[in-house]
């Protein structure tokens, strides 16, 4: 079996120009791999640590401290370690090297998760070039599943909150072709809803509502915005009603305030704090949303810590639609397991960079399909808000660059092999239109190509499209 025989690691810019980290695996065979990881600060107290310089470079988004962790201690600990030996070189990487512990478990505050994960998916992709296999294969055999799935793609077509310059207090509102018959065809189809829902903002809003960056803002209202997207499925001639449901992340973290009310009216200067409501009042907003628009999951529906709100909805609701634990859980494996004893919510958020290793992630995938949560997969954290509608609604929705967002992605596409070896069911990595997002979109409809007939679509078992642990 072949051996690592270097590590090499570098800083590199993301699509806007702040740095991140990627690094190459060489084996003592020839076989060569490399990975890249989002350039994303730590904000969610759940999450592992992210290091980063500090500094007026690269907008204060340095990272020549975990490269230089990454050359000078993780490298020099791994050469001649076997490479398919994914969670040996993952434990000892977080629990020896790295070694840091809190409350929530291993926080790798002292290499950084950036420097252990980037070389945990190098190694990943490295392992399955050894033993001459793709990449999800190699995946689904660490994990012991024997099932490969593709999952439903999570389109997300409008963003508000601290994402744009809108009015809009909700974060993300996505498209799910969960009716379409194969990846392809839901790409087929998420590219003409979101063409559609351009030519409808266009015809609404003019010309000037299309134009990236073009300052201005006309919609505050999460019902518009259901509307409009309601009108975008109704294509002429190919009604997707039956096809493309919605899902939205509401990052009501960002809402809530004092007295344990959530502002509806955050973004307004001037508030009176006339439009601030209860979690009982919100939990309603939802339901509402739920029984006029075809909504089939919820991300973020209350603060991190209101767990008592985020149990009477799941409980409420949870049946129908996917009360998604994105912030209440930074993918952090004790988060998970004690939101599954507390039913907190019903499917999980899975990021990578903000776990920090594959090992941790295939555990963290593996609890929640036991306790039959739903599972979507997600790109670098936070980076992947980029959506289709912000290039029709620049000021209100911020596309071309949204220059609140705390995380630039890659064109890495490790997520989507991550995806279908670990049969998770849903991705979300914002819309078609960008390259570093287009790129998982590409990877998958290549992995489709190469299962052939043996392909299997997630669908509307996106939620639970196998159990295979």
């Amino acid at each position: 079996m072949a051996r690592i025989k270097q590590i090499k690691a570098r800083q590199i810019p993301d699509y806007r120009g702040n740095s991140m980290i990627e690094a190459d695996v060489a084996l003592d065979d020839g076989t060569f791999a490399r990975a890249a990881v989002p350039s994303c600060s730590s904000t969610e107290i759940y999450e592992a640590l992210k290091l980063s310089d500090g500094g007026s470079d690269y907008l204060e988004n340095v990272v020549s401290k975990a490269v230089e962790n990454v050359n000078k201690i993780i490298a020099p600990a791994l050469v001649g370690m076997d490479p398919t030996e994914q969670a040996a070189i993952d434990n000892f990487m977080v629990q020896q090297l790295d070694g840091t512990e809190n409350e929530w478990g291993w926080c790798k505050q002292k290499l950084g998760v950036d420097a252990i994960l980037v070389v945990s998916l190098a190694v990943c992709k490295a392992g399955a070039a050894s033993r001459r296999i793709p990449l999800y294969q190699h995946i689904a055999n660490l994990a012991g599943n024997s099932r490969l799935v593709l999952p439903v793609p999570a389109f997300k077509v409008i963003n508000g909150s601290s994402l744009a310059g809108n009015k809009l207090a909700m974060q993300e509102f996505m498209i799910l072709p969960v009716g379409a018959s194969s990846f392809r065809e839901a790409m087929k189809i998420g590219v003409e809803v979101c063409d559609h829902l351009k030519a409808i903002i266009k015809k609404k809003y003019g010309q000037a509502a299309t134009n990236v960056r073009d300052p201005g803002g006309f919609i505050k209202e999460n019902e518009e915005i259901l509307e409009l997207l309601k009108q975008a499925i109704e294509i002429e001639n190919a009604d997707y009603t039956d096809k493309v449901f919605i899902g939205m992340d509401a990052a009501a973290s960002e809402l809530y305030g004092q007295h344990r009310t959530y502002d509806m009216n955050v973004k307004e200067e001037n508030n009176d704090g006339s439009q601030k409501i209860a979690g009982d009042a919100l939990g309603n907003v939802y339901k509402s949303f739920v029984c006029d628009y075809a909504i089939v999951s919820i991300e973020g529906p209350f603060d991190q810590d209101d767990l008592e709100n985020y149990e009477k909805m799941t409980d409420e609701i949870g049946e129908h639609v996917q009360i998604v634990g994105g912030d209440q859980l930074g993918t952090n494996l004790a988060r998970i397991e004690k939101a599954i004893n507390e039913k907190t919510c019903n499917a999980l958020l899975l990021k990578v960079d903000q776990i920090g290793s594959v090992t941790e992630s295939i555990k963290a995938v593996k609890m929640s399909k036991v306790a039959g949560w739903g599972v979507m997969a997600s790109c670098g954290s936070l980076g992947q808000q980029r959506s289709i509608a912000n290039a029709f609604l620049p000021k209100m929705f911020c596309f071309g660059d949204c220059t609140k967002l705390r995380c630039g992605e890659t064109e890495d596409a490790f997520i989507a092999d991550l995806s279908v070896g670990l049969a998770m069911g849903q991705i979300k990595t914002g819309a078609p239109r960008r390259s570093e997002r287009q790129a998982k979109y590409n990877r998958l409809l290549q992995i489709e190509k190469e299962l052939g007939a043996d392909a299997v679509y997630a669908g509307a078992d996106f939620r639970r499209p196998v159990n295979p642990y």
